[in-house]
């Protein structure tokens, strides 16, 4: 199978047959053999109806349906795993993303060799002050922390190659860092493509200020794991070391000083009424916790199991 195209969604069935009707011109017009699978995630109006209605029309079409809204990133890691084309494109469901890009995003995976390929809508039909400038702040900070050189990280439209989706882990809200997970895992060839933004046809947009305060938490914690979410002995270890050294000689030089006093009948207070002696002492417990933090950290890492972050409720056509 040539594409598959993964769309997750929430309460957007007045979109849904509009959409699906585009992109089976698109694939019909170029001959790519294709599957359609939208990821309802707890949609509370026809949404699912909907998709049961165009799986039973369109035998490309298929169907998941999660009982409860979990988010983006579960609703893709849920695409992800059952995709089965040799690309892998991702779009939002609002008739946003033009499916008529996807032809080229096709051809730079397959013939330019990218792992990745993102979309960037440069010119866009959002508000300046509530959307735009927020994300250009946003993105400016995803390009310095992360390294990966993309004017927007926040595009739906993607292309991906089969392999990138199947050996990356979407949790949390990392959707948007799709791109910094590919790159972390080792595929590099990362490419950008101009892509036409269109303006939001039915519904109500999904956008807060929340997003976006989130989306700063999600890049530290990424920018963190990418540096030592294998090896967080590395980090915790080693403050923890130095902590513990540093209080340890400096506690000791209270004591050895407090004896030099006495050894020369000079006068010498109490250990217990030298604040130093309690800095120094906190500094060793501070050390302690952080040393075993990151032992803590290493059990984890090769005791964990992937638990169940979602429950698919229904499916269709799988």
């Amino acid at each position: 199978m040539d594409i598959s195209i993964v769309i997750p969604l929430l309460n957007e069935d007045e979109s849904l047959q509009e959409l699906h009707d585009w992109i089976v011109r698109v694939m019909d017009s170029n001959g790519f053999s294709y599957e359609v699978i939208f990821i309802d995630d707890g949609s509370t109006d026809r949404s699912w109806e909907t998709i049961l209605r165009l799986a039973q029309q369109n035998q490309n079409v298929k169907g998941i349906h999660f009982h409860t809204n979990y988010g983006k990133s579960q609703a893709l890691h849920a695409g992800f795993a059952r995709a089965n084309g040799d690309v892998v494109i991702t779009m939002d469901a609002d008739l946003q993303d033009n499916p008529e890009e996807i032809p080229a995003l096709y051809q730079m995976v397959r013939e330019g060799k990218f792992d990745l390929v993102s979309g960037w809508k440069k010119k866009r039909y959002d508000s300046m002050v509530s959307k735009n400038l927020p994300s250009k702040l946003f993105n400016w900070a995803a390009r310095k922390t992360s390294g990966v050189r993309l004017n927007d990280f926040n595009c739906g439209l993607k292309a991906y190659r089969s392999a990138v989706v199947k050996n990356i882990e979407v949790s949390g809200e990392m959707h948007r860092y799709i791109p910094v997970l590919a790159k972390n895992a080792g595929y590099k060839r990362i490419g950008e493509k101009v892509v036409q933004h269109q303006a939001r046809k039915y519904g109500e947009t999904k956008f807060g200020m929340d997003r976006f305060i989130n989306g700063f938490l999600d890049l530290i914690t990424i920018w963190f794991l990418s540096r030592f979410g294998r090896r967080p002995m590395h980090l915790f270890g080693a403050w923890g070391s130095l902590m513990f050294i540093i209080g340890f000689l400096a506690a000791g030089f209270i004591g050895v000083n407090k004896l030099v006093r006495l050894y020369n009948n000079e006068p010498a207070a109490l250990v217990t009424q030298n604040p130093w002696f309690f800095i120094s002492l906190a500094t060793m417990v501070i050390g302690t916790q952080f040393f075993l933090a990151g032992f803590l950290g290493e059990i984890i890492l090769r005791t964990r199991s992937n638990s169940e972050r979602y429950r698919i409720s229904e499916t269709a056509n799988f």
